[in-house]
């Protein structure tokens, strides 16, 4: 037992180990998800965390030294969403023939992200600084911890919001569009970007390339489009 325990504390002393814990989480995950048929609710990214956050739980790694072996992965997130331009490229005479709808399909979305998120908890009386925090969590993460902090919301628990509602929407945005009738990948792709970014892109990717095009596609424009309505908006009505 003190051998394992020893052999324990040398390894996770090293910064691969932990990058070398996150991939087989992930490859398990996928394994998973793929052993039961791609089910949306086996989504890759939730199992992952949950066996990562378990380890770490039980062996009672505090996630400062987690991450001087994740970091690894958090890098290649730039060179990941700049290569999302290839399947878009590959997408663009689509892009090009669609160019009206998507823009409507973008400031529709953008705005019944933010609404529905504000007037939710503007029902249930919170407060503006929790407003603040909910408003842009459709939109990718650093974009939307800095309008959170513009607004007088917390960064970091916006953060959390944006990771959870991009799997949410990974795991039940297929369900929804299957439930009413949407078979269009182009429309597919940009309802899922808009509403839950890189995470829900990840799994439009792994369905249909015409999707993932548009759904980075949207993650992108729906960024924008947050980053520029959502202050104006709350300088309007806050």
């Amino acid at each position: 037992m003190n051998n394992l325990a020893e052999t324990w504390v040398y390894l996770s002393a090293s910064p691969l180990f932990h990058l070398t814990l996150t991939l087989a989480a992930f490859q398990i995950a996928s394994f998973v998800f793929e052993k039961g048929g791609r089910n949306p609710l086996l989504n890759p990214v939730l199992g992952a965390v949950a066996l990562v956050v378990a380890l770490l739980a039980l062996t009672g790694t505090d996630y400062l030294t987690y991450f001087e072996g994740a970091q690894f992965v958090h890098f290649l997130l730039g060179p990941a969403t700049v290569a999302l331009a290839i399947p878009l490229y590959r997408q663009w005479h689509h892009v090009r023939a669609s160019w009206l709808a998507i823009g409507a399909s973008m400031l529709t979305g953008s705005l019944a992200a933010i609404v529905t998120a504000v007037a939710t908890l503007w029902f249930a009386g919170s407060s503006e600084a929790l407003m603040a925090t909910i408003a842009p969590k459709s939109v990718t993460a650093p974009v939307a911890m800095g309008i959170a902090g513009e607004l007088g919301g917390l960064p970091s628990l916006t953060a959390v919001l944006v990771i959870v509602s991009g799997i949410f929407g990974a795991m039940f945005g297929p369900l929804l569009l299957n439930l009413i009738g949407v078979k269009d990948w182009r429309a597919r792709g940009l309802a899922i970007g808009t509403a839950s970014h890189g995470i829900g892109t990840a799994r439009a990717l792994q369905v249909n390339e015409t999707a993932g095009a548009f759904s980075g596609l949207a993650m992108g424009l729906n960024a924008m489009a947050t980053a520029l309505l959502l202050p104006l908006l709350w300088g309007l009505f806050f």
